[in-house]
């Protein structure tokens, strides 16, 4: 296993440990603990794209490991009202819907290609900044309620935009979908002159 994915991997064994902390209300770690991860996000993609590290696991590991640490954290800190309910939903509802994207694309013999949008990527680093200030701001008491106010709503738009796009690609892409008919899938199965290159790539992306 490469360096990168390594990293990703124990980006993802922070989330249990963030969301304790945030439930045992020790802010200050919960703070400390998802500055670590924000940065081995950075620190992951940076690393693959210097050293040439980029590998087809790390493509599909890094996206779920930021749906898991964002829709984990967002959850626990809308459930305390740390954050308002109506950006918790939007947050999981955008992943929910990207998730279903993917699985339905696999289902439908047409293989999601990972490519993240731009917008996604600000979309996620806005969703970490806002969490992050949200931990800080509780837990070091900063005063930062006017800033993070603000940021909801920022986020909250970029949440909502990002989905519309994966949306509106998703839906261009499948407008070309052409069901594989038996006899296609039997001549597949044989390995027969029908076959192929195997299964067409969609232009979903991923985050």
């Amino acid at each position: 296993m490469s360096i990168p994915n390594v990293i990703t991997v124990f980006r993802i064994f922070l989330v249990p440990l963030v969301v304790w902390l945030i439930i045992d209300g020790d802010l200050q770690l919960a703070f400390i603990a998802f500055f670590l991860a924000g940065v081995s996000d950075a620190l992951d993609g940076f690393l693959a794209k210097r050293f040439g590290w980029q590998t087809i696991l790390g493509a599909y590991l890094d996206p779920i490991a930021d749906k898991v640490l964002l829709v984990s954290i967002y959850v626990v800190l809308g459930f305390f009202a740390y954050l308002p309910v109506w950006l918790v939903i939007a947050v999981v509802t955008r992943d929910v819907l990207i998730v279903g994207a993917f699985l339905l694309s696999w289902t439908l013999d047409r293989p999601v290609e990972v490519r993240p949008l731009l917008v996604s990527k600000v979309n996620t680093m806005g969703q970490i900044v806002l969490a992050a200030l949200v931990l800080a701001d509780i837990g070091f008491a900063l005063g930062l309620g006017r800033l993070t106010d603000g940021l909801v709503w920022v986020t909250g738009i970029l949440t909502i935009v990002s989905a519309g796009a994966y949306l509106i690609n998703w839906l261009r892409d499948m407008a070309t979908y052409e069901p594989v008919s038996p006899m296609q899938t039997r001549s597949r199965q044989s390995g027969g002159p029908e076959s192929g290159t195997g299964r067409q790539k969609s232009a979903v992306p991923s985050r």
